[in-house]
């Protein structure tokens, strides 16, 4: 009887995990927020389109900025004000990974 229990709980248990587990996220996809929100004038490859003055993700001078001033960026410039309303700080802060993953290749 006692074991019993102590599978029903245990099965009990497993099977709630594996029905919550995929549907939590602790951290947002910053790859996927990238190409989502910021590829589309960026490029892929975060080059930027100089004829169309948009700046390059991958430049040095952009290299050389700390995490928090990128995020400060989107959130104060005009161009990126409905970008800035549409994610929060973690997705932010997600996406600048992947702007420094970018400027490592």
């Amino acid at each position: 009887m006692k074991m019993t229990k102590i599978a029903m709980l245990i099965l009990t248990l497993a099977v709630t995990l594996f029905i919550l587990i995929p549907s939590l996220s602790w951290a947002e996809d910053g790859a996927a927020l990238y190409k989502a929100k910021c590829a589309m004038c960026h490029g892929p490859d975060g080059a930027g389109k100089p004829a169309a003055k948009i700046p390059s993700l991958v430049a040095p001078e952009v290299k050389a900025k700390a995490d928090a001033d990128l995020i400060k960026t989107v959130q104060t410039n005009p161009k990126h004000a409905a970008l800035a309303k549409a994610l929060n700080e973690d997705q932010l802060k997600a996406i600048v990974g992947a702007v420094r993953d970018l400027q490592k290749k």
